[in-house]
């Protein structure tokens, strides 16, 4: 496996003398997510280098290549009862680790578990310049200082090239069910952060087509007691549901024009925006459809639309699928964070040749 990272790192100088920019490539899942690719970044595959590092049952943490799959790591991950509690989305059966940590995407059971950056310890990472970078360690305790290792996450791979991550897993739960009630979106608003604030085993949350659905995770005595208390009939294919939620297989998402992702304070109200909504971890993600025309005028005026939404619950917007356009992926730094990330990126990638423009267009 040196022989892999010797010959990135190369290609990492060698692009770095030449201004060469340079498209970080994994499974290729995620490539929908961002901004596009420059059109004369040339491609660096980091698949080659995979495989499981280090993996500790006892100790609750793995450790592996960023060109690992993630089935592969799930898989070995519940042969001994335990997983990755943030539900990472695959989109595909080429996911990766690298391209994981890199978007830094969570499913269902975010609100109740964490998100990525939550679960990494450690990374090893080639910077711009190919130097060869660890921050953090195996264990919590280990990190002191900046936690570099989870500033990473969901960066875009516009910092660095990640070659390996250490990840904090969880038991699986021993049992789950998960239960509908009928409602409409400020009711479920009003109880998600309600039940949220009580000792209750919910692990995820859902509101869609006027109804919410809502999982419990736990030991069966405390899922009946829960039960009990909320209401409600239970469904039969929770776990099929709850995966096409990750996995954006869901009826809700497949007819979508445009699809944006609002990230909010949990309370806040109902959203009457143009389009389909659909709402996550207690109200907190709200996924919205847009059917409206693809042309740029009306694509920057619903965007604009959309983002002041959000800025006004104290959150922001994603357009996470959909015509580009000229309207921004991400939204809008503020001019003091845009000048942090700006620093960043010139310590970790001075030539400015990893993933231009794919994060934001100013790098």
């Amino acid at each position: 496996m040196q022989a892999i990272i010797d010959q990135i790192t190369a290609t990492l100088r060698s692009a770095a003398e030449r201004g060469q920019a340079l498209h970080i490539q994994g499974g290729g899942s995620k490539a929908f997510y961002g901004h596009p690719r420059a059109e004369s970044a040339e491609s660096l595959d980091i698949t080659p280098y995979q495989g499981i590092v280090n993996y500790e049952p006892t100790e609750l943490v793995i450790t592996a290549r960023a060109g690992t799959r993630l089935s592969e790591i799930e898989s070995i991950l519940r042969e001994h009862g335990q997983m990755l509690a943030f539900e990472p989305p695959h989109f595909a059966s080429t996911a990766t680790l690298g391209g994981c940590v890199a978007a830094g995407l969570s499913g269902p059971r975010r609100a109740a578990a964490g998100a990525v950056r939550d679960f990494v310890l450690g990374v090893r990472m080639l910077d711009g310049t190919g130097r060869d970078l660890h921050f953090g360690g195996q264990v919590m305790k280990n990190v002191a200082g900046y936690d570099v290792s989870r500033l990473v996450a969901g960066c875009m791979g516009t910092l660095g090239v990640l070659l390996e991550v250490s990840l904090k897993v969880l038991p699986l739960p021993a049992a789950e069910k998960t239960i509908s009630l009928e409602m409409n979106a400020a009711q479920a608003i009003k109880q998600m952060n309600q039940w949220a604030g009580k000792p209750l085993p919910i692990s995820a949350t859902c509101h869609v087509d006027g109804q919410l659905y809502i999982r419990l995770s736990g030991a069966e005595t405390a899922i009946h007691a829960a039960q009990t208390q909320l209401g409600g009939e239970s469904r039969a294919d929770d776990e099929t549901f709850w995966q096409s939620l990750r996995e954006q297989t869901h009826p809700f998402f497949k007819p979508a024009a445009s699809l944006w992702r609002l990230s909010v304070k949990s309370t806040a109200p109902e959203y009457h925006l143009p389009g389909k909504q659909l709402l996550e971890w207690n109200g907190a993600l709200r996924w919205l459809v847009c059917q409206h025309d693809t042309n740029n005028e009306d694509s920057d005026s619903a965007a604009h639309v959309i983002r002041e939404a959000a800025t006004a619950a104290g959150g922001h917007a994603t357009l996470f699928r959909g015509q580009h356009h000229t309207t921004p992926v991400f939204h809008p730094l503020t001019p003091a964070l845009l000048s942090l990330h700006r620093r960043l990126k010139q310590q970790f990638d001075p030539a400015g040749i990893l993933n231009p423009g794919r994060l934001y267009p100013e790098f």
